[in-house]
């Protein structure tokens, strides 16, 4: 897989309560990913990205919302989430600030 398409693959981890608590229970770790990408494609990204072994990717598809926007029907995004659960023993700094 190409380094543009590992960038395109995974968009960003999600960070929330929930997530925190996944990473400390089962070493689990969340991402928003690409709509039309696979478990795979997901799995590649992040042992070449991270360089840690991956047990499973389950992916999951949110819908959007629907919304009033000034009177008007709309809907928000759908977004994909990707879980990815590590072998035991390795860890991801998703919190890692860039220099």
């Amino acid at each position: 897989m190409s380094n543009e398409r590992l960038y395109q693959v995974l968009r960003a981890p999600r960070l929330s309560e929930k997530t925190a608590r996944l990473q400390e229970l089962s070493n689990q770790y969340v991402f928003e990913v690409a709509p039309d990408a696979t478990k795979a494609e997901v799995k590649a990204a992040v042992e070449q990205l991270f360089g840690v072994e991956v047990l499973k990717v389950n992916v999951v598809n949110i819908r959007g919302k629907r919304k009033n926007f000034r009177f008007r029907a709309g809907e928000r995004s759908g977004i994909r989430k990707a879980y990815v659960r590590l072998r035991e023993g390795q860890t991801i700094d998703v919190t890692a600030q860039r220099a």
